[in-house]
């Protein structure tokens, strides 16, 4: 049987199909009168948060991006401000050409209040210089609560000089929730770009015209699969998924003690002397301490169980094996984060040395950065 094409889902951009349900892209017929027409995948998000996975791998998620760098454009990258390592589009250059890049620090709220925001545009063009990107500027926005959505749209008008605007990122960072956020703050809210915590959610580009017969184009989140939340059912994903601001946890440590994170990450202070451990991680997530010594014999015995997330030994079972990164931590005045890709970080002081040993399921990325804090 012939496909027919019926223009696009307005909520992934994948191209809308009437004749096989179990390919992406399929409306019934009965959609196709409405005045946004989206694809039954999205209807089941939207309206009944469904995981729906698709058949679309990293592959076709770089082709759509690899025609980036032939276009005159203005590329907006988007990262989560709370997993910036996790969320760093690797290659950007490649991608983008010659054009212009304005960084965006998404899901500002979720960072302790007292933090002094200049300072987190600051280290975030260092991090990024570091990474070999040297952006035109760095904004800092809330796309869930709408804050300083005014000083994005501006930093756009004034850098896109008339080009059309690409914004892109790795998945879960909230592009299409800022986007969303733009077009209901700005008078399209009929046009709503599908949001869910699941990867792969957009599924091509999505076109929004701008006046000046320009576009916004919203790209596909590239997988990054060095973060722990690809590893984990959909439900436990929500549970270390940060949704309110985080309040760090501070845990006085003695050598030889260890703070698991759940059942998804230990962190082992093995040697240096009596010192404060401040973990950044979802509120709700369980941290439990216990002498280093046991600390084996309590994850064989209680992961997935007292250790959660992974809820349930089945899911415990099913995560990669632990691997160890070791990290020395030197006497400094400035303060050290040791992250955890995914999961949040831990941050430690410089007062006094430390050796510490942070275990995490393999392919999980474990580094240090100059503190955020």
């Amino acid at each position: 049987m012939t496909e027919q094409m019926h223009g696009s889902c307005a909520g992934c951009g994948i191209a809308i199909q009437t004749a096989d349900a179990k390919k992406p892209g399929y409306a019934p017929e009965s959609a196709l009168g409405r005045k946004v027409v989206i694809c039954q995948r999205c209807y089941r998000i939207k309206h009944y948060n469904e995981v729906a996975p698709v058949g679309m791998g990293d592959d076709d998620f770089l082709k759509i991006l690899d025609g980036i760098g032939s276009t005159e454009s203005l590329v907006v990258m988007v990262v989560d401000i709370f997993d910036f390592q996790g969320s760093w589009l690797k290659g950007l250059p490649r991608f983008v050409g010659k054009n212009p890049i304005l960084l965006v620090g998404n899901k500002v709220d979720l960072l302790p209040r007292n933090i002094n925001l200049n300072r987190v545009r600051n280290w975030m063009q260092h991090e990024a210089k570091e990474r070999g990107l040297r952006p035109e500027d760095v904004v800092l926005i809330s796309a869930q609560k709408g804050l300083h959505i005014d000083e994005l749209l501006n930093r756009i008008g004034e850098l896109r000089k008339g080009r059309d605007v690409y914004i892109v990122g790795v998945t879960n960072v909230g592009k299409s929730t800022m986007i969303n956020r733009i077009l209901h703050d700005y008078g399209a809210a009929e046009l709503e770009i599908t949001t869910s915590p699941f990867p792969g959610t957009t599924l091509d580009k999505i076109e929004i015209p701008l006046e000046d017969d320009r576009s916004i184009f919203d790209t596909p989140g590239i997988i990054n699969r060095d973060q722990i939340g690809h590893m984990v059912s959909p439900t436990d994903l929500r549970k270390i998924t940060p949704t309110s601001r985080i309040n760090s946890k501070v845990y006085q440590l003695d050598d030889g003690q260890s703070l698991f994170l759940g059942g998804l990450a230990r962190i082992d202070f093995v040697r240096g002397e009596r010192q404060p451990f401040i973990i950044y991680v979802d509120n709700d997530l369980y941290i439990h301490r216990t002498k280093l010594e046991k600390a084996d014999e309590v994850m064989q015995k209680h992961h997935g169980t007292l250790l959660v997330p992974p809820t349930g030994e089945e899911a415990a079972k099913a995560l990669p094996p632990f691997v160890k990164h070791t990290f020395k931590i030197n006497k400094s005045t400035t303060t050290t984060d040791i992250v955890i890709s995914g999961l949040g970080w831990v941050s430690i002081q410089g007062k006094h040395e430390a050796s510490v040993v942070v275990h995490a399921p393999k392919g999980v990325s474990v580094g240090m950065r100059k503190g955020l804090i």
